[in-house]
């Protein structure tokens, strides 16, 4: 069962072809892999049988001489992703028996490419949070230890579920969301590759919404070729999106081709904060060098207003998501409680059915729309925002794709930031930027922290060329050769 819980998405397709594997065999070890880890909580619905059904169906397919990209891959997708009359949570209690009538564009793609479901993983409530703490199902854990450490430490957030059952060896592959980084740094935190493609690449159709105008599917994997598999599948327009962008799908994984000679690769001097670990700062001069050997030029670059994205973003998505989440009102569906009259209904179910950090984001957003703030805050926002974007377009005259740190530190124990919302916010210090500007990015894991930890380093590329993206993802990963693997201490005799 390890064996084939150890394959990459590519070793299992040829695997399949070839007929020297079936979608069952595939399916039921992640199954049996998925119910060991049980311990993680990475999956708050697992759907073993749907799934294991989903294989058989697949392996008809297969027989029959059709097979579609993904054919008997078996997935995870997280709670964010409406799955037809299966239970859809956002990790919120509000959300409580909710089995949506429809499926999201995006695994509905996946479905249409012959993949399996394996369940869907736990998140932070909403998406709202770092370290998939603030989850109504409980946090998640990273499978993830310190050397010499039994402490449980954070996969983070919010896609914590999804990066931990990549990590944890029990989902080939699973979908995400990005809203501010929440793709690339549980990626970064859990020794997985995790993309964020650009705004309008994949379909938010069907994706529960947290701030409309940030928010990005992308999936998470083991290695780049999978990440460009796997995004191949997700991506395309979708006229039910008003905000898909009708644009050619490139063939991500040909992009593969080991070859950044040539290329210009800007490394931003604003990247660099105070107090950040040296090993942080050591890793990305490595990844530097990788890109300098390989034949690319390394160019200094500034992306002036980068200071400015961290409070921007939380004026923008909080107001974002005030509006959001005002149709959780008990009255249509999820959680209802009871009051004396309208009003209170909606207060009393609102108050049971938000955790603390959806409320407080909640009472930002609204406070920075009222009356008298919308000018000094949200407006000003928004301003800082294009000012962003210019920064990057500005850039990307000069250099086809930038280098930095996915995460300012390696994972962390629970309870080490949740008391201090601010410490918290600082995790997406390096990847708010690129969703303020609507930029494809994506995490590869390069090193490993003093502690035996992940590190990841992140990869910036303009709009719609996540095929450069890819390319020099590629050849990082290929220069780092990360191939350390968590304990798997949860697995049983061990």
């Amino acid at each position: 069962m390890s064996d084939l819980t150890d394959l990459s998405i590519a070793q299992a397709r040829d695997l399949l072809a070839k007929g020297e594997l079936s979608s069952r065999e595939l399916t039921t070890g992640h199954v049996d892999a998925m119910a060991e880890a049980s311990v993680l909580n990475a999956m708050i619905t697992e759907m073993s049988d749907v799934a294991l059904a989903m294989a058989d169906a697949s392996d008809s397919r297969r027989a029959t001489g059709t097979a579609g990209a993904l054919e008997g891959i078996p997935l995870a997708i997280k709670d964010l992703f409406c799955t037809k009359g299966t239970l859809t949570t956002a990790g919120s209690h509000i959300l409580d028996g909710f089995k949506p009538p429809y499926e999201s564009t995006v695994s509905d793609n996946l479905w249409q490419a012959g993949a399996v479901m394996l369940g869907k993983t736990n998140m932070d409530e909403f998406a709202m949070g770092s370290s998939n703490e603030t989850s109504y199902y409980g946090p998640v854990q990273n499978p993830w230890r310190r050397d010499g450490d039994n402490q449980a430490l954070v996969p983070g957030g919010s896609s914590g579920g999804s990066a931990a059952a990549v990590a944890g060896r029990f989902a080939m592959a699973a979908t995400a969301t990005d809203t501010g980084g929440s793709i690339r740094q549980p990626a970064a935190f859990t020794g997985t590759v995790g993309c964020k493609p650009t705004y309008g690449r994949c379909s938010r159709w069907g994706v529960v919404a947290f701030a409309s105008s940030l928010d990005q599917a992308g999936p998470i994997t083991r290695d780049v070729r999978d990440n460009a598999i796997m995004l191949g599948a997700m991506a395309g327009y979708d006229p039910k999106d008003s905000t898909s962008a009708d644009v050619p799908l490139p063939d991500f994984e040909a992009a593969l081709s080991g070859d950044i000679r040539g290329l210009n690769i800007g490394v931003p001097k604003e990247y660099v904060l105070d107090g950040m670990p040296g090993e942080i700062e050591t890793l990305w001069q490595q990844g530097i060098g990788w890109l300098k050997d390989a034949g690319a030029e390394i160019i200094d670059i500034s992306l002036p207003h980068t200071k400015y994205a961290l409070p921007a973003y939380y004026i923008v998505a909080p107001a974002e998501a005030s509006s959001n989440l005002a149709r959780y009102d008990g009255v249509r569906f999820g959680l209802r409680e009871s009051g004396e009259d309208l009003t209170e209904m909606y207060e009393n179910t609102r108050a049971a059915g938000f955790g603390a950090e959806v409320r407080r984001r909640v009472l930002i957003g609204t406070y920075v729309l009222s009356a008298g703030y919308y000018d000094a805050y949200y407006l000003k926002a928004q301003k800082i925002r294009r000012l962003i974007a210019q920064d990057f377009q500005e850039v990307y005259e000069d250099v086809d794709a930038i280098l930095t740190p996915s995460a300012p530190s390696a994972a962390f124990p629970f309870g080490d930031k949740s008391d201090d919302p601010i410490a918290m916010y600082l995790n997406d210090v390096f990847t708010v930027p690129a969703n303020l500007a609507g930029l494809p990015g994506i995490s590869v894991p390069a090193g490993l922290s003093g502690d035996g930890l992940p590190l990841g380093l992140q990869i910036l590329a303009p709009a719609f060329d996540e095929e450069t993206m890819f390319r020099v993802a590629g050849v990082v990963e290929e220069a780092a050769a990360f191939t350390a693997q968590p304990a798997q201490w949860w697995r049983s005799g061990q």
